[in-house]
């Protein structure tokens, strides 16, 4: 193995002008294509895995099962994977390796997520032992370098151009024996077509081929059968036989010869295979793009009051750095030019700009829309929100869902019984046609390869992730798509979430001889300064009525009781409770009479003045969330720890159907638990800083608000922009999912249902095979892309 670390040195190297900084160390390094650079051994290439300066971006500490000492956690990209065979393959490698206590791979994506004891062994250890099996390993950043994609671009162009230049020479050669019959063509002739079809064949099976012909080998040094190992099976056996056919045209394998339908297979597999990979790519591509937009280099303010190109991860707080338009902010920090006008869609899921003022925080990740600015440091690298939202996509990008797992378990026993099944035709036709025997043999061994099978799950998936990443919906379980689109009941939690964690002011009871502007006056003059909740609705309700607010003196703060102050003329006015206003109850008729709803009351030296009605301000898509799951057949319930009345109060304002009020955090599980044994299969809807135990407890659950990815592990959707309908959004992207997935493994199904016995009944040359694999796997890829258009 050699470590892919091209993009290494340009980065190590990049901030070796920074005075304050000291210069890396220069290291050798080797190239995707295994042209070593550098004057060091291969060996000493891995070792730039464990600097932990490089370590940094792709590996965070994490907790041992047991609580014993702490593990890392790296999340890596593998290089020289082409199917879910080799999924296994690394897992297989890494497992009961010394260190390693977890290691998955996700075939759509060849991310590794990889949980080791630093303590016991290198992460250039574990690269070691992937190397040893055939496999490479990047960090996500150097993996999905824009140079390293262009070069694989390249070389997989170039394969598909030798394969369909040479086929079409072939096709050439073969014409003549199609169109004429035996004999007519002078055998010198025919025999000088062959050895043309034998010479121009040679860089297709031995360049254009040799992906199928390395990943085969790979697996059967190791004791595995792979997707490649039947088709490059099929392809050398076909090479070899019609070889034999040119070389002794009068020996046992007779005069018949198949370049034609060889070269047409791998031009049909290799142009099959590069549509499936940048189709993949697209599955990704909206988490890629969104994980890797910071940029490699930021402005920095030096010693001098100069600004210097140095790497992210020179950056510390307090530093001054110079953002330019249209570029990514590095850290997390705060505005210090007068205003910005900023992207945050990664945040929000709204593609519409905010404008920033000087002195309000900006958040790595953002886009910069206006002039440069300048921001001061506050926070940077993992500590920033974006990389802990880039550590939830990592998650769901390397996840398996259970029925991508089935499908894997399936695919390995699967080519075990392609392999006896092409043995078996083989034998069944040498009986009565030799010739047709090879034909029928390697077309059964192209035709059943599993691909299709193995991708129909992760690609719609990946999607479909992608695809809500971009609206601000973050998915930390592929799985949960899967129990997302069978629920049949959504439970909200009522404060955060249906409502905003503010009041509205309702209304304004007033005694007699006092208008309602007058009694604005008093309690906005007392409300102002206060953060109170209460004091906000009040003072915003004197603010939108341009109401002028009374001149008060000698304001003072009774906590949790209320506000009071010295009216002109010398008398105490007070804002609050019942107790703090001297009053046992309010007049007849006025807010908080019945204590059906919340109130808060104002009185002067002649005893009640007024009172003022508050409610909890409503979502503004609450309504036409509830309504538009009512529709698609989900039930709802209100789930709240606040008084009766004032749960039923928004129940009924947003058409929720049940309300269960008053509910401690003990008893909210117990009613979520009640629920789901009457048969229910329920989702639920907080906003993700207090609802950990039921959010973890249903069958699939949304964490609303900002706070939720910092705060919130048990949700598996995270909605930063704090729109309740879109988990109404969410909940038809689910279903649209698991019904792209049925269509796709009802497809793969299907396809070797009808190819299998055609190949079989020899019905199906070898180059048709071809086709029909390569025609599988993009049907399913772009049946899964579908969704990311949604």
């Amino acid at each position: 193995m050699q470590l892919a670390a091209s993009a290494y040195p340009a980065r190590l190297t990049s901030t070796a002008t920074a005075a304050p900084d000291p210069a890396p160390t220069p290291m050798a390094y080797t190239d995707v294509f295994g042209a070593h650079r550098g004057a060091l051994t291969v060996t000493d290439d891995f070792a730039v895995l464990d600097d932990p300066a490089e370590q940094a971006t792709f590996t965070r500490a994490c907790g041992a099962p047991d609580g014993g000492k702490a593990l890392a956690e790296s999340v890596l990209v593998v290089q020289g994977m082409y199917c879910a065979a080799c999924a296994d393959a690394v897992e297989s490698a890494l497992q009961g390796v010394t260190g390693v206590q977890y290691a998955q791979v996700h075939a759509a994506t060849r991310r590794l997520t990889l949980r080791w004891d630093p303590a016991l062994t290198p992460l250039s250890a574990l690269a070691r032992a992937l190397g040893a099996v055939g496999y490479r390993v990047l960090p996500m950043q150097q993996a999905l370098s824009v140079d390293q994609r262009l070069r694989e671009t390249r070389q997989a162009l170039w394969r598909l151009f030798v394969a369909g230049f040479c086929m079409m020479q072939v096709m050439m050669y073969a014409w003549p024996a199609y169109v004429t019959t035996p004999g007519e063509i002078p055998p010198d002739i025919e025999q000088l077509l062959r050895w043309a079809s034998w010479v121009i064949s040679l860089p297709v099976v031995f360049f254009a081929s040799g992906p199928f012909f390395s990943s085969a080998w790979r697996d059967l040094k190791h004791g595995r059968i792979g997707m490649d190992t039947p088709v490059s099976i099929g392809i050398l056996v076909t090479f070899l036989v019609s070889s034999a056919a040119t070389f002794d045209p009068a020996g046992p394998w007779g005069a018949e010869v198949w370049f034609d339908s060889l070269t047409m297979f791998v031009f049909f597999l290799l142009g099959g295979r590069y549509l499936e990979h940048k189709a993949r790519d697209r599955t990704a591509g909206a988490l890629d793009s969104l994980m890797n937009r910071l940029p490699e280099l930021c402005d920095r303010l030096n010693a001098q009051g100069e600004y210097e190109a140095v790497s992210l991860r020179r950056l510390q707080r307090g530093h001054t750095v110079r953002v330019q338009a249209g570029q990514a902010f590095p850290a997390d920090g705060v505005l210090l030019d007068s205003s910005a006008s900023v992207d945050e869609a990664l945040l929000t899921g709204e593609s519409h700009p905010v404008t920033l003022l000087a002195g309000q925080p900006v958040v790595a990740g953002s886009f910069n829309l206006g002039g440069p600015v300048r921001v001061r440091v506050e926070r940077v690298g993992a500590d920033t929100r974006f990389a802990q939202i880039v550590q939830l996509m990592e998650r769901a990008s390397t996840e398996k869902p259970r029925l991508a797992v089935l499908a894997d378990r399936i695919a390995a026993p699967f080519l075990v019984l392609v392999l006896l099944a092409a043995a078996g035709a083989f034998a069944w036709w040498w009986q009565t046609d030799h010739t047709q025997a090879l034909a029928v043999a390697v077309a059964v061994l192209i035709v059943t390869c599993p691909c299709a099978l193995s991708l129909a799950t992760p690609a719609a998936m990946l999607a479909s992730a992608g695809a809500l990443a971009q609206r601000g919906v973050l998915v930390r379980r592929l799985q949960a798509f899967e129990s997302l689109a069978g629920i049949d009941a959504v439970v909200f939690d009522k404060t955060g979430t249906l409502t905003h964690d503010r009041l509205l002011l309702q209304g304004i009871a007033t005694r007699n001889g006092v208008d309602r502007a007058q009694a604005l006056a008093l309690a906005g003059a007392l409300a102002e300064g206060s953060l109170h909740p209460v004091s906000r609705a009040i003072t915003q309700a004197a603010a939108a009525e341009g109401v002028t607010l009374a001149p008060l003196a000698g304001h003072t703060e009774t906590a949790g009781q209320g506000m009071q102050a010295l009216s002109p003329d010398g008398h105490w006015v007070r804002l609050g409770s019942l107790g703090f206003c001297g009053m046992e109850a309010p007049p007849p008729g006025s807010f908080g009479w019945d204590d059906g709803a919340p109130a808060v009351h104002l009185s002067d030296a002649d005893g009640w003045l007024a009172s003022f009605g508050l409610q909890e301000a409503l979502r503004d898509d609450a309504v036409a969330t509830v309504a538009a799951l009512h529709a698609m057949g989900v039930r709802t319930w209100l789930l709240s720890g606040d008084r009766e009345a004032a749960a039923q109060a928004v129940a009924q304002a947003v058409g929720v159907d049940h309300v269960i009020a008053g509910a401690s955090p003990e008893q909210k599980l117990r009613e979520l638990h009640t629920l789901q044994a009457r048969g229910l299969r329920l989702a639920m809807v907080g906003d993700g800083l207090n609802d950990g135990p039921v959010l973890a407890r249903a069958d699939t659950s949304f964490a609303l608000g900002h706070a939720a990815p910092l705060a919130q592990a048990q949700s598996d959707f995270i909605v930063q922009s704090g729109q309740v309908m879109d988990v109404v959004r969410t909940l038809t992207q689910a279903r649209a999912t698991l019904r792209t997935v049925r269509q796709n493994l009802a497809w793969a199904a299907a396809y070797n249902v009808v190819c299998v016995p055609l190949a079989l009944a020899g019905y199906m040359p070898p180059w048709l095979a071809g086709l029909g694999m390569a025609l599988s796997s993009l049907l399913v890829i772009g049946n899964a892309l579908r969704l990311a258009r949604r």
